[in-house]
């Protein structure tokens, strides 16, 4: 049996963000695990820039940003096993992997952080009617194609759905030569940032069709073409509204979901709208010892969101095993209503608050001038005006120590989106 203070699972920003701060927060004894023949996760096929405004204050592409975290790990001779997969956690912390060098091994962890990140929606899950030929791709698997391997993945294409890679990749194909001819979305609204709204799609003159889905592959070697329809309210095509478009490639952007199987099987509560675990103020879930941080937890839309949450799960890991569980005094749950989604952290337990709380969450529709306001119990306690709320930016609220001075007794709080009245 192989023994560790902190086990990381995965070795992207958010696991090497976690370690590092466990580390400054005196872990000497501290293990990452990767499946991937080298660390850095997804950053290193997101060769366009967009990273790091906020934790470097500077722009950097995904493999830079990640180099950063690389170099500094390394600095810090953290150790890490590459080409490992972790296959099952019990909830007494003990990690079962495998790799080729060590076979199966089973390691013994006082702590460990979930940190697998997250995978993208598969065709299978659409129910789009037709054959399956070459030239169906989800927008992730033609990123790595074109700019890991080196592969021209097509030369006339269609996107269905605008996730951020999505919008991404019609930008990358454009300027690898192809052209893109639609993007459609399910949703009267995109999914992704309004700026790659803007950086992909406007700048480039290509069409965002919202509330249209694909209803027909064509083509049976190879895609020949596809037919989108407009939906309804109900989600479902409305029939007179098909239009024929002539592709060799179709690229899905349809979502993302956590990496969550390792999850499920330690038994831990789980979120039905995040698809990952619940956790505390500390990033724990509910198997004690157990954090989790980064896209496994909830999908981000910045990476650095990702490396500031996982830098509080790596420092609170850290106190868990210099000290043990924290005694548990009154917890609070946090309720997202009218127009929010879900929040992250799902519940704070205000005898260990720190000085202050970031609560992060998105809202459910497209809003205007709408209000975020937070409530302990039936008391507003803050109130913030946007001019604009969508599904595709991540918001947040800061919760201060100081605001919960004669509330001990509380029992939950409301984070909501109002109207003005």
């Amino acid at each position: 049996m192989d023994n560790h203070e902190i086990v990381i699972i995965g070795g992207g920003p958010a696991g090497l963000a976690a370690a590092l701060a466990a580390r400054k927060a005196g872990i000497q004894d501290i293990l990452i695990l990767e499946r991937d023949g080298c660390l850095g996760g997804i950053l290193n096929q997101c060769i366009h820039n967009g990273f790091g405004l906020h934790t470097f204050k500077e722009e950097l592409s995904g493999p830079e940003y990640a180099a950063r975290y690389i170099r500094m790990a390394e600095e810090g001779q953290i150790p890490y096993k590459l080409n490992t997969m972790a296959i099952q956690i019990s909830k007494d912390r003990k990690i079962t992997a495998v790799n080729r060098e060590d076979g199966l091994t089973e390691i013994q962890a006082k702590a460990i952080i979930l940190a697998m990140g997250c995978r993208e929606r598969p065709r299978g899950a659409l129910n789009i009617p037709g054959y399956r030929p070459a030239g169906i791709y989800s927008a992730g698997t033609a990123q790595r194609l074109m700019n890991i391997e080196g592969y021209s993945v097509g030369k006339e294409v269609v996107i269905l759905g605008s996730g951020d890679i999505g919008l991404i990749m019609a930008r990358r194909m454009t300027l690898e030569g192809a052209k893109v001819k639609v993007v459609a979305e399910l949703m009267p609204y995109s999914g992704g940032l309004k700026r790659n709204i803007v950086q992909c799609l406007d700048d480039y003159g290509i069409p965002l069709k919202l509330s249209h889905t694909v209803v027909n592959i064509e083509g049976k070697e190879r895609v020949t073409g596809v037919t989108l329809a407009k939906v309804g309210p109900d989600r479902k095509p409305i029939p007179g509204t098909e239009e024929h478009y002539s592709c060799d490639t179709l690229l899905l952007s349809v979502g993302l979901i956590p990496e969550n199987e390792l999850t499920k099987g330690i038994g831990v509560s789980m979120s039905r709208v995040t698809s990952g675990p619940e956790v505390n103020e500390r990033f724990e879930t509910s198997a004690e010892g157990i954090f989790a941080c980064g896209n496994v937890l909830h999908v981000h839309d910045l990476v650095d969101y990702v490396s500031e949450e996982a830098e509080n799960a790596g420092r609170n890991a850290a106190a868990y095993v210099r000290a043990g569980e924290k005694q548990e005094g009154h917890t609070v749950v946090l309720k997202a209503e009218n127009g929010v989604r879900y929040t992250v952290p799902q519940t704070i337990d205000l005898a260990n608050i720190p000085e202050q709380i970031t609560v992060r969450f998105r809202v459910a529709d497209v809003y205007k001038d709408r209000y975020i306001s937070v409530y302990y119990d039936d008391t507003r306690v803050s109130r913030r005006k946007k001019k604009v709320l969508a599904p595709g930016e991540m918001e947040q609220v800061v919760l201060k120590k100081e605001s919960f001075a004669g509330c001990q007794g509380i029992q939950k709080i409301v984070i909501c989106t109002e109207e003005e009245s």
